[in-house]
């Protein structure tokens, strides 16, 4: 799930990439507006982040201009400002969620689930693909039952394959999925991954397949059986 925060806060938003990316999410970090839309003008995120005290602009201000030119994806606001007239004024102006600081991480990231799952109209139920699940709430993968343990980057993969299981995702649409926008990891570097991803599914009824020319799939036994 890739993340973009908007925070001017260097220590704050230091900690929350840090943070983020041990759960597994793929956080950009924006110090101020203007940085901010160039990132989303080249980069598709999952969701947003928002504080409202940015140094060149407002935050709502920020928010306003992005949904007048079209941009749906679901902005999360972090204030300190934890007013009515606040929350309205932002609800109006296209907010998905609020949260006050100071905040725990669980409730952060509860919340940016539940956005990117409405967003995306899936119901509250597990994604599967053969023996292999995952829950949009505690974001955990099970292999037939057990817990699988993942790096984040790995579980950032498998989460980007699983949402689009029996179909192809191109290498760079996962390597945008696993590699934060300043990461210099080289274009190969996403085929690391998958290698130890396809070690720890090995021997279950789930493998990563490579399509030549597409990129590559999620798919299980049954997906296999019947040629998909």
């Amino acid at each position: 799930m890739r993340i973009l925060l908007v925070e001017d806060e260097l220590e704050m938003a230091s900690w929350l990439v840090r943070a983020l990316k041990q759960s597994g999410f793929v956080p950009d970090h924006a110090p101020d507006a203007g940085t901010a839309e160039a990132l989303m003008a080249g980069t598709q995120y999952d969701a947003v982040v928002l504080d409202l005290r940015l140094p060149d602009r407002h935050g709502l201000s920020l928010l306003a201009d992005l949904r007048d030119a079209g941009y749906r994806t679901p902005v999360l606001v972090l204030t300190a400002q934890g007013s009515l007239q606040d929350r309205v004024r932002g609800l109006n102006l296209g907010a998905d969620d609020f949260l006050t600081k100071p905040f725990a991480l669980e409730e952060l990231e509860a919340r940016l689930a539940a956005l990117v799952r409405r967003s995306r109209g899936r119901p509250h139920v597990p994604l599967h693909c053969g023996s292999l699940s995952c829950d949009h709430e505690s974001r955990a993968f099970m292999l037939a039952g057990v817990l699988l343990p993942l790096t984040p980057r790995e579980h950032a993969a498998l989460e980007a394959l699983l949402a689009r299981s029996g179909t192809p995702v191109s290498k760079s649409q996962l390597a945008g999925k696993v590699f934060p926008h300043d990461s210099s990891a080289g274009p190969d570097a996403i085929e690391l991954v998958l290698h130890r991803l396809r070690r720890k599914l090995a021997g279950s009824d789930v493998r990563i397949v490579t399509i030549r020319g597409l990129g590559y799939m999620l798919e299980g036994d049954a997906d296999a059986a019947s040629g998909t």
